[in-house]
């Protein structure tokens, strides 16, 4: 139903793009522009084909922003439900002990859902917007229905994490301003935590001892990987003559934390990314492989499944049997579909990147960058989608698709279908390393 219903979306969203007035120019945009831009929106990545504030009209912009909204609002509604449908599948006795240790969702509770995660999108957005239109009407001085539609756009693309800018380079005329960048880089975070979490703070904020182990982590690793990242991009771009050298000193701070924000799966720019190391290239996929938290606007493999398979790795370094984190013990089956989704995750992009390799000119930084953006619906490019075959644009876009829905339904189906055997096979133990 999942997948049905966004593709759906992405249809109905390329139908209306197709229609000459979304168009900025003469006639109606291509079928292949069309999907591709619908498909980025409405799995909110931010890859694009065509310039959006110049090929697009504002019936155009409207249309991307409505898909960008559905493709938000869907997937923090949708991962939620999972959650939900998921926990009712586990036993009572542990069903009651993750009611009482969490306090956060209802079981069964999906109205509270629904309209709960619609308040936290539209408050965030609206303080977001508020700020944005502010600035672009007094500093940059703006009509104020522009500097509003401009403000509204790049709250709700900052907040679904989508990356869709209303400026053909993005945000990089605003490299230096606070004022802009800020409030982006804070829609960004908040739509990357996703709803359970923000859920949670607001009913337990001063009482962090009782937070769920899912905040914990989307926490912890939140944090670790906003401040290595940020530092990471910032210290390898330093002198770079055509990123952050020519700034001055809290010049560059704001950019490299901008930059290090981004690729939680946002695709805001502020500097020129095909002009990065490609050492920041590198960090940066890992980082939009990554992505954000799950039930979230965010991509990626999720910082929880990366922060599970961690401390796996760290219990077995330390000869341990058990798997634990904050004082809580994981459950094998959640180790499993962990590594799961990791493994059919790489092949996914290995697969494609091999593919850009055999049908383009391109090189294995570019085309790696390009599609661990795209599965991971982060928005970042180099610059050359644009520029690729049709061919691999629908590679692309099919990408897109299973980098946004793929993770989701695929732990939610792993955890669907646990079963138990009524007997064991004999053991035996393989030489491993």
């Amino acid at each position: 139903m999942v997948v049905a219903g966004f593709a759906t979306a992405v249809l109905a969203g390329a139908g209306l793009l197709m229609l000459p007035v979304a168009k900025a120019g003469p006639g109606g945009a291509g079928v292949l522009e069309a999907l591709f831009t619908s498909t980025s929106a409405v799995c909110v990545t931010g890859l694009i084909v065509v310039d959006t504030p110049e090929y697009w009209s504002g019936f155009g912009q409207a249309v991307i922003l409505g898909l960008i909204q559905v493709g938000g609002f869907g997937i923090m509604t949708f991962a939620s439900l999972l959650v939900l449908l998921v926990s009712h599948r586990i036993g009572l006795k542990a069903r009651m002990t993750a009611a009482a240790e969490t306090k956060t969702l209802g079981l069964g509770d999906v109205r509270s859902v629904v309209t709960g995660v619609v308040k936290v999108s539209l408050l965030l957005e609206a303080i977001t917007a508020l700020a944005l239109a502010l600035r672009f009407a007094i500093a940059y001085d703006e009509p104020w229905p522009r500097a509003a539609w401009l403000g509204l756009f790049h709250a709700v693309s900052a907040f679904n994490n989508a990356g869709f800018a209303l400026y053909s380079d993005s945000l990089m005329g605003f490299v230096t301003d606070p004022w802009i960048c800020l409030p982006i880089a804070m829609a960004v975070i908040a739509g990357g935590l996703g709803f359970p979490v923000l859920f949670e703070l607001r009913r337990r904020f001063r009482k962090p001892r009782g937070w769920s182990l899912h905040t914990k982590i989307v926490l912890w690793a939140t944090g670790v990987f906003l401040v290595g990242g940020s530092a990471f991009i910032t210290a390898i771009e330093w002198s770079n003559p055509a990123t952050l050298g020519p700034l001055h000193v809290p010049g560059k701070l704001l950019a490299g934390f901008f930059q290090g924000v981004m690729p939680r799966t946002a695709g805001f720019n502020s500097i020129d990314t095909s002009q990065m190391n490609p050492a920041s290239w590198l960090g940066t996929d890992v980082l939009m492989f990554i992505g954000g938290a799950s039930a979230g606007t965010a991509g990626g493999i999720k910082v929880t499944t990366f922060a599970v398979l961690f401390f796996v790795i760290y219990a077995e370094i330390r000869g341990e049997g058990a798997v634990n984190i904050f004082h809580r013990r994981l459950h094998g089956d959640l180790q499993r579909q962990a590594l799961t989704v990791v493994l059919l995750s790489v092949a996914a992009v290995a697969i494609t990147t091999v593919a850009f390799m055999v049908f383009s000119d391109h090189t294995l930084d570019e085309s790696l960058f390009e599609v661990t953006s795209a599965f991971a619906t982060v928005g970042l490019s180099t610059g050359i989608t644009a520029d690729l075959a049709p061919g691999l644009q629908l590679l692309l876009i099919a990408l897109m698709f299973i980098g946004r829905l793929g993770p989701i339904t695929v732990a939610s189906a792993l955890a669907l279908r646990t079963r138990h055997r009524l007997y064991d096979l004999p053991e035996e133990r393989p030489i491993i390393g």
